[in-house]
């Protein structure tokens, strides 16, 4: 008699433990299904291009060509999913105007460590984001230049030669 109502009284509790895991699974797939009704319901604006654009700390860009219609505000997202510090691996993105010559701008920004890596004195920056360490991000809404071809960079210090590519306006 006694064993039977231990085993009763088992078998009652994996009952009773099965019957809560089925309660919780309700309710992650409650939250999940929630969750991604809202990131549907976000709206684009259809005058906005919206770029995203990764840095790594192998010092790559994701992409070496930007295409983006004339006229159409840009909306560019600047990640940077390494893990090192910004004083060691930092990345931007910088828009530079046509004829930049980029190995002499490259110098000019080494030297302006104290203004991110961005010189002062040059009419050679269209746009940038901000320098960033690993894990971070940074978003810029901008006006496109006229159409063309314009080149952006990564402006820390040695990068600018492997982390380039072209940025055409059509």
């Amino acid at each position: 008699m006694k064993t039977l109502k231990i085993t009763l009284l088992f078998a009652l509790s994996l009952i009773l433990v099965n019957c809560g895991d089925d309660k919780k699974k309700e309710e992650k797939e409650t939250v999940k299904i929630g969750s991604n009704s809202s990131s549907t319901s976000k709206k684009s604006d259809e005058n906005v291009t919206e770029v995203v654009l990764l840095a790594t700390d192998m010092m790559q860009f994701d992409k070496n060509e930007i295409r983006v219609p004339a006229g159409k505000k840009v909306k560019l997202t600047l990640r940077h999913t390494g893990k090192q510090a910004v004083e060691v691996m930092g990345h931007n993105f910088v828009l530079l105007t046509q004829g930049t010559e980029i190995p002499a701008f490259g110098a000019k920004a080494s030297a302006a460590r104290d203004n991110a890596y961005i010189p002062q004195d040059t009419d050679a920056v269209i746009v940038h984001t901000k320098m960033l360490g690993g894990g971070q991000s940074d978003t810029i809404e901008f006006d496109p230049p006229a159409p063309g071809t314009y080149d952006f960079i990564c402006s820390f210090p040695g990068h600018y030669s492997v982390m380039k590519g072209k940025f055409i306006v059509e």
